[in-house]
């Protein structure tokens, strides 16, 4: 996340808690394409490293909203 994007979450509840709903639903959706489809290893490695990304930006969002 950038550091526009987390002065935004910390400033307003509503967009940081919009911000982690969209972030669950993607990471959710990457995992049924992961399960469902047969994808190149290229593509399955750029899906896990992204997933990964989101799970980070997740936890940072998790952390504000129980600060």
């Amino acid at each position: 996340m950038d550091s526009n994007t987390i002065k935004a979450c910390r400033e307003n509840p509503k967009i940081r808690d919009l911000k982690i709903k969209n972030i669950e639903h993607a990471i959710e959706q990457a995992e049924i394409m992961i399960k469902e489809s047969k994808i190149c290893q290229e593509d399955l490695i750029f899906l896990k490293k992204k997933i990964s990304q989101s799970m980070q930006d997740l936890e940072i969002l998790y952390l504000m909203k129980n600060t």
